[in-house]
């Protein structure tokens, strides 16, 4: 089963950002897909709840460098 998570992420401010948060997630076993926006401040991922917990899509933004609210 996919799921979808939405995160608000903050300290975003170009497409560079962007992508190195897309990166990052998309490296991740069980994730299937992650679409940042920096002007949205959003971002989306998709991925296997019984790979990876949403917990750790967190973690990975935030060792990224960014915020999560």
């Amino acid at each position: 089963m996919i799921q979808t998570a939405i995160f608000t992420v903050t300290g975003m401010k170009c497409g560079g950002c962007e992508n190195n948060v897309i990166e990052k997630l998309t490296a991740l076993n069980g994730v299937i897909s992650a679409v940042a926006d920096c002007k949205e401040n959003h971002v989306s991922i998709e991925f296997k709840p019984e790979i990876i917990e949403i917990d750790d899509l967190e973690d990975v933004i935030i060792a990224a460098g960014f915020g999560v609210e």
